[in-house]
């Protein structure tokens, strides 16, 4: 009876064996590409301005700036951002990178008077296209946010907008600041805060042919709520691109039956000529 037990195994896990039974396995890889976005960012006294208000607080443009885009960089997802600053003349500030942490650090020491003062919308522009034109990415864009008019500077903001149309970068602008005469900070006689009220000139016109020219749009931000509302709908129009792929694998489960199957025949084999023989 052990015999017929360790055939009738054996020979069944051979037959397991020879029907090659699998193990698959369904995975979904999701490619993306990125964006490739530079934040150009006016950084002039203008933006001293507290015409902008958070939780009832007065706060300046440039804070409100830092916290609005501190908060579209963390809904972004593999998009390399860089950011270009510009006051009365334009530099990077960060480079193109996939690493957020580095570019919220260099936004958070923005402050007013890192550049001698003026407004170069052109050049600031004109510096965000020039670390664009090389890279071969299918979608560049720049968000050129600036609450003042063109006053300094080598490039006409008109000729930068051509050339980003040349370089198929798309240019959204933004004005920033509330209308009619805002506050500025100072101080009185004895030190304590006061508010000296003046009137801000935008040259919406400008900004709105940079963005046509260049197959964007102009947004006009008067208030914190306005400013992030742009910011959201930038965001929900310019999205990574994700390409969703799906593919089985297989792995082959036959070998060990196989092998036990062939074990316990050799067994029953051995064992019908050793212990079991049949003696004449």
């Amino acid at each position: 009876h052990i015999l017929i037990i360790l055939r009738v195994i054996g020979l069944s896990l051979l037959i397991i064996g020879l029907m090659r039974p699998q193990k698959g396995i369904e995975e979904t890889k999701i490619q993306t590409q990125g964006i490739d976005i530079i934040l150009a960012l006016d950084v002039s006294g203008s933006m001293m301005a507290e015409d902008f208000v958070v939780n009832g607080k007065r706060k300046n443009r440039l804070e409100v700036v830092k916290e609005v885009v501190r908060d579209f960089v963390k809904k972004r997802a593999n998009d390399r951002i860089g950011m270009v600053i510009f006051s009365g003349r334009a530099y990077m500030q960060c480079p193109l990178t996939l690493d957020y942490g580095v570019l919220l650090k260099f936004l958070d020491n923005l402050h007013i008077g890192m550049i001698e003062d003026g407004t170069a919308v052109g050049d600031g522009l004109a510096t965000a296209l020039a670390k664009l034109k090389d890279i071969k990415s299918k979608s560049k864009i720049v968000i050129l946010l600036t609450d003042g008019v063109n006053n300094a500077g080598k490039v006409a903001p008109c000729n930068a907008a051509e050339m980003a149309k040349a370089l198929q970068v798309k240019v959204y602008t933004i004005g920033a600041g509330s209308k009619g005469k805002v506050p500025f900070p100072a101080k009185d006689f004895f030190g304590n805060k006061v508010y000296q009220w003046a009137i801000i000139d935008l040259d919406e016109a400008v900004l709105k042919e940079i963005a046509q020219v260049t197959g964007a749009r102009y947004f006009r931000a008067t208030d914190t709520k306005s400013l992030r509302k742009i910011y959201e709908e930038i965001n929900s129009l310019e999205k990574t691109k994700a390409e969703i792929k799906s593919y089985s694998e297989y792995h082959e489960l036959f070998i060990p039956f196989v092998i036990i199957g062939l074990l316990l025949l050799s067994f029953e084999v051995i064992l019908r000529y050793t212990r079991f023989r049949t003696l004449p």
